[in-house]
């Protein structure tokens, strides 16, 4: 059986934050998500890049506390951390959200959409195109079944198959992160 992983709420990760031995907060939304609101002095560290490279990770004993938007990827961020030997790792309970709701302070840039938002919207094109769209083709309207199906699919599993697909466009990546940068936030070492 798995140990449950230790969650820090937003008040507790505040206070911490402000202490000296502050541990390394990691988020691992999009780049894009990142950019449009961050913990202030948190770092980017993707959630597919973290699981690639989570191996060259291991020999870090530095506390790290991993953000997403709810606490979904961060779960799964901590559980590929975790088979790669890191120990000392914890997730923001409730994520950025929580983080917002908590009153505690973010870096914003209003241009930038978050992943859910983006999954709304193209979910919604699709289901508007598959309905409306049955008028000229008859069928179209399978479409906004496939839709509603995957949506269901999303909510029972956790996961998001139409999310990780927007993930990977261009205006979704950040600056590159590697496995070296990656290892140097968790370690003594600064980035270069």
């Amino acid at each position: 059986m798995t140990p449950v992983p230790l969650k820090i709420d937003a008040v507790s990760l505040r206070d911490r934050i402000a202490a000296p031995d502050a541990p390394r907060v990691l988020d691992v939304r999009t780049p894009a998500e990142f950019a449009a609101a961050h913990i202030p002095g948190s770092y980017n560290v993707p959630l597919d890049m973290l699981r690639e490279h989570r191996n060259e990770l291991r020999a870090s004993s530095e506390e790290v506390v991993l953000v997403c938007r709810t606490g979904g990827r961060a779960a799964q961020a901590e559980r590929a951390l975790g088979e790669a030997g890191l120990t000392n790792v914890h997730i923001l309970d409730g994520g950025i959200l929580a983080w917002e709701a908590g009153g505690a302070p973010l870096n914003r840039d209003r241009s930038r959409w978050d992943l859910e938002r983006q999954v709304r919207l193209v979910a919604g094109v699709l289901v508007l195109i598959g309905v409306l769209g049955d008028i000229a083709v008859p069928g179209l309207e399978w479409l906004a079944a496939a839709i509603g199906a995957g949506l269901t699919v999303a909510a029972l599993t956790g996961t998001c198959m139409m999310g990780s697909l927007l993930a990977r466009l261009p205006f979704n990546r950040g600056p590159a992160c590697d496995a070296e940068d990656v290892a140097a936030l968790l370690g003594d070492r600064r980035p270069r």
